[in-house]
């Protein structure tokens, strides 16, 4: 989220310029201020009343004007803003950060400020696959400037190809990561997340509810906040978070076999995953037919993928859930204990807003010594912050920091 946020929003000369105005929505619905500089072109395609309405400020267009209205305008924007983001970016306002020209209000206040900037470039795939712009946008990624891929699909000139101003929702979540504080840079960390399939014949399995929602909420935060990510995921509906490296598994054995191969380059292993416990004994080669009033199928324990990580973790970090329906604290506990977790988040299934399918959670994580810390309802992307804020301070601790 961008609660209390100030972002100002570069909009310059291209077909993608409208966008401009449901990239603003977005942004205020996510908690931020939005103040709008529109280069001359720009006003070619949307009008600054219509970027005035929705942002609710003043739109900046030009830097010659009586000192009164604008009181130094790229200094006074350069100052109010936590961020800057140019959406759509043009090759005409890429060519000109890159050479450090300032000809426009836009380019001026770009060039007397130091805050941390999201160019998401915009224009006909030709011309973004031209070497000159790609090698300035090269150079606006050496300058530190962050820097979107524009996505694949129909360009205003009815070609297909890339140079389509990314999703909206991909840009506010580009802004999230780049105002997060990146307090786990450098921090590797391994996190499982979904449920397993366990096959009974080609075309059934045993399975559960998990959703994957809490997994992929931990590892979109902790690659917010800089941490190395690899996610080991479960078959599940959602779409793929943008983090490093994604392995996708199926049943218990291969989530294992993953967990095992790749634990031992992490510092922290947070296991979010609802393995299954059990797989059936025999797999049918062809599908059970529905000839009998009743089916007995014999089952086997699958490894204990936790408890495999937590006998051999050394220094590292292990996090893991318990999801139960009685005696919460108590058997999240046992488990913390005897799986050697240091920490241990816990949550009811039976209470409303908890557990699988929800965008909510209530959890209670529970610490090595035991010490229980109920939280109230919230979404889960707040409660895997809250989960990394705990993994933050035994990092803290395990360093010999306050």
């Amino acid at each position: 989220m961008l609660e209390n946020k100030k972002i100002v929003l570069g909009v310059t000369g291209g077909i993608a310029a409208y966008k401009a105005a449901e990239l603003i929505r977005a942004l205020i619905k996510s908690g931020a201020q939005v103040k709008v500089i529109m280069t001359k072109s720009a006003k070619e395609f949307i009008t600054p009343l219509t970027l005035q309405t929705l942002s609710q400020n003043q739109v900046y267009t030009d830097m010659f004007v009586p000192a009164d209205k604008y009181e130094m305008a790229h200094i006074t924007l350069a100052e109010f803003a936590d961020a800057f983001v140019i959406a759509p970016a043009t090759a005409n306002i890429i060519g000109k950060i890159a050479s450090g020209i300032g000809d426009d209000l836009l380019s001026t206040t770009i060039m007397a400020q130091e805050k941390p900037t999201l160019i998401c470039p915009a224009m006909n795939d030709k011309m973004l696959a031209n070497p000159i712009v790609q090698k300035n946008i090269n150079k606006l990624k050496k300058f530190g400037y962050a820097v979107m891929e524009s996505a694949e699909g129909e360009l205003a000139c009815k070609t297909k190809g890339k140079g389509r101003l990314p999703d909206i929702a991909e840009i506010v979540e580009a802004v999230e990561i780049l105002l997060t504080p990146k307090d786990f840079a450098g921090v590797k960390i391994l996190i499982t997340a979904g449920p397993t399939e366990e096959p009974l014949d080609p075309v059934r399995f045993i399975t559960n509810l998990s959703s994957g929602k809490m997994g992929y909420a931990l590892a979109v935060e902790a690659h917010r906040r800089g941490a190395e990510v690899t996610l080991i995921s479960g078959p599940t509906n959602l779409p793929l978070p943008p983090v490093g490296k994604i392995i996708k598994v199926r049943t218990a054995k291969e989530m294992h076999k993953a967990v095992m191969d790749n634990y031992k380059k992490a510092a922290v292993i947070i296991k979010a995953a609802a393995v299954a416990d059990y797989s059936p004994k025999e797999l049918a080669t062809e599908k059970i037919k529905k000839d009998k009033k009743t089916l007995s199928l014999e089952l086997k324990n699958n490894p204990d993928i936790i408890a495999d990580v937590g006998r051999n973790k050394g220094r590292r970090i292990l996090v893991g859930f318990a999801m139960e329906t009685q005696n919460l604290l108590a058997n999240a506990r046992e488990k913390l204990k005897k799986k050697n977790m240091d920490l241990i988040v816990a949550n009811n299934l039976r209470e409303e807003g908890a557990g699988f399918r929800t965008d909510t959670n209530i959890i209670t994580i529970i610490d090595r010594a035991g010490k229980a810390e109920s939280l109230e309802k919230m979404t889960k992307i707040e409660a895997a912050g809250a989960i990394l804020d705990r993994v933050k301070k035994i990092i803290k601790k395990s360093n010999g920091k306050k």
